[in-house]
């Protein structure tokens, strides 16, 4: 079977002195390779079968067969790794929590241990009689949420 590992150490050695980063492998055990790529700007088509050409070009077919699919993150697909959120700042975001919360709104700041979204809160102001909208940063940590995702609009 052909190794996980294996497959990153091949992807991390095409991805060297380019823009782009590993966002995903996954190995099947009837050998079905995908790999997941993302840049900050978005994937081109011709990157995704250079990849996948480099790919081949390290792995024996005739020592095992296999299916390989290379590809971007996908747009709207929950965030994997650190560099999608840093790439998404500024943008709107959905949070999904481990309790069962929904939240959108612009994702602020991430870092290795969590990340900011600012979300807006109605807030009844004292001496007021309506609610009015505030913006308020709500901080999460990677592990507090189920998924975020870039949030898709069309105005």
């Amino acid at each position: 079977m052909i190794e996980k590992k294996s497959v990153c150490q091949i992807v991390e050695e095409w991805l060297q002195e380019k823009d782009y980063f590993l966002v995903e492998v996954t190995v099947t055990p009837d050998s079905r390779i995908v790999v997941e790529i993302d840049h900050a700007e978005g994937v081109w088509i011709e990157d995704c079968v250079e990849l996948s050409r480099f790919i081949e070009s390290k792995l024996n077919r005739e020592e095992e067969d296999y299916e390989l699919e290379v590809g971007s993150a996908g747009i709207g697909q929950p965030f994997k790794v650190l560099q999608q959120y840093v790439n998404h700042i500024g943008s709107e975001v959905e949070v999904l929590t481990k309790k069962g919360v929904k939240l959108t709104g612009t994702l602020k700041s991430a870092d290795e241990n969590q990340f900011v979204v600012g979300v807006q809160k109605k807030v009844k102001e004292e001496g007021t009689k309506r609610p009015k909208l505030v913006e308020a940063d709500e901080t999460f940590g990677y592990d507090d949420v189920k998924y975020t995702k870039y949030l898709i609009t069309f105005k």
